[in-house]
């Protein structure tokens, strides 16, 4: 009787245990079977991230297209390498002489500190007005007249402007703004259409800010019925060139779009000349962009950056491109003093073999997510976040539901902070990688990667906000 007794207890805890554990896995399984992703290509892996036991496991070791999850080993690798409180630094110097009339017989320097977020719109309370900041300093310093040049120094960085294996049709948009030794806010400008009222009619371009100098805008934007920016701003990051296709609802006295500066440079030095000018201060001489021996420079003042930590979320919570490939290139400038995007990716992936977190299944064309061309394995994830599960500050930079990339996701569903993670799509891609907090108490690290999938995407959002809310029923 007694032996009877725990032989039904013993299958009835152990039926109990299969079907809670088989929840998720069955409404994993009904999605798979649904025609929009019966062929797509998936992984998906989870673990309990106080034990490291695998909870699920769905091709974890296939190597796919993340898109901007790429964004979560660019920003952790940089907050474990550099530092969360690490700054970057912009140098305003002067070489030569200077007399006591405040004549300076020499050259007005800015020494690029690749500082992503520099006149950024995220962090206007931390510059404030900048270039009159920096004026201003000068001025302090009791430079009057500068019968130099004004040269800005970017040998922090490579020539390289932007990764080659990013899409042409990328490029002129504001996504696909490359990094710089002197990007300046957000290395992005806006375009300002006006719209007939009648669908098909060519549009206006109606104002360009920042304005750029020689740039030439070929507007093909025909007005639409309907409510969307399908505009598309085609050009390279060495040219004036612009070509503006696609389409932006009709009858609008203004509908603004945005797209990458190409050369930023010479938009923080036109208008660094205009604030020192407001400032009373004459410069002579021509704008120049060379390398300066650093020895002979007299420091004015250094615009110090808000933190890695502070950049860093403004980074995982809006999906900043620009961003991350700051972050991508600074471990290579502190590593060797050169901002070279493949010798970043060596050093990273160096530093993650060395902590027994092999990259074997991680391919990495960028920092950004933007390239196609790369891939990672959702086992790669999974193990990653375990080990920055102890970094506050790359937690934190995560947005939740209801919040950045994740404000399509139901807050009632997913409350609080229960959900932390890093969104990823592009055309047929949609990614998650990030933290859940079961209802038991319990949190596991999750990568769901979907490639080649011919449905909608938020068709899948919904698909993907109910794994999770499987995935956090209790045991």
């Amino acid at each position: 009787m007694i032996s009877r007794f725990f032989f039904t207890l013993f299958f009835s805890v152990l039926a109990f245990y299969v079907a809670s554990q088989t929840q998720f896995e069955s409404a994993v399984h009904e999605l798979l079977q649904k025609p929009e992703y019966k062929n797509a290509s998936v992984g998906m892996h989870v673990l309990d991230l106080a034990s490291g036991d695998e909870v699920f496991n769905l091709n974890a070791n296939q190597v796919l297209v993340p898109a901007s999850t790429m964004k979560l080993i660019t920003s952790g690798s940089a907050f474990e390498i550099l530092g969360d409180e690490y700054t970057f630094e912009t140098e305003i110097a002067w070489q030569g002489k200077l007399n006591k009339n405040g004549d300076l017989k020499g050259d007005l320097v800015i020494v690029g500190g690749a500082d992503p977020a520099l006149g950024s719109e995220y962090f206007q309370d931390h510059y404030m007005d900048f270039l009159k900041i920096w004026a201003e300093k000068i001025k302090a310093s009791e430079i009057k007249k500068i019968k130099g040049d004004l040269i800005l120094d970017a040998s922090i960085y490579t020539p390289e402007k932007v990764p080659d294996s990013w899409v042409w049709g990328d490029l002129g948009n504001y996504y696909g703004a490359g990094p710089n030794a002197f990007t300046v806010y957000d290395n992005m400008y806006r375009i300002t259409f006006s719209s007939p009222k009648n669908v098909g009619k060519l549009t206006k371009v109606i104002a360009v800010n920042p304005k750029i100098e020689r740039m030439v805008i070929s507007n093909e934007v025909l007005s639409a019925d309907n409510n969307g920016d399908n505009a598309y701003v085609f050009g390279g990051p060495f040219d004036k060139a612009r070509v503006i296709r696609g389409t932006i609802p009709r009858n609008r006295d203004a509908f603004t779009i945005k797209a990458s500066i190409p050369q930023p440079e010479e938009i923080l030095a036109q208008e660094f000349l205009k604030a020192l000018s407001d400032e009373g201060i004459f410069m002579m001489g021509e704008i120049r962009f060379e390398k300066v021996d650093k020895k002979g420079l007299e420091t004015i003042y250094i615009q110090e950056s808000p933190t890695l930590a502070e950049i860093g979320k403004v980074l995982n919570y809006e999906s900043v491109n620009l961003f991350a490939e700051h972050f991508l290139n600074q471990i290579a400038v502190e590593k060797n003093g050169l901002g070279d995007r493949k010798e970043a990716i060596k050093l990273l992936k160096e530093f993650w073999d060395a902590k027994g977190i092999s990259t074997e299944y991680l391919f990495m064309e960028d920092g950004s997510g933007l390239s196609h061309f790369n891939a990672v394995a959702p086992q790669f994830f999974t193990e990653f976040l375990i080990y920055m599960a102890q970094n506050k500050s790359f937690v934190n930079s995560l947005p939740t539901a209801g919040k950045g990339t994740f404000k399509r996701f139901d807050t009632t569903l997913l409350p609080g902070n229960t959900l932390q993670a890093k969104s990823g799509s592009m055309t047929r891609v949609r990614c998650y990688s990030g933290y859940l907090k079961t209802d038991s108490g319990k949190t596991v690290v999750f990568s769901f990667m979907f490639n080649h999938f011919p449905g909608s995407h938020s068709a899948l959002i919904k698909e993907i906000q109910n794994l999770f809310v499987e995935l956090k029923k209790p045991e």
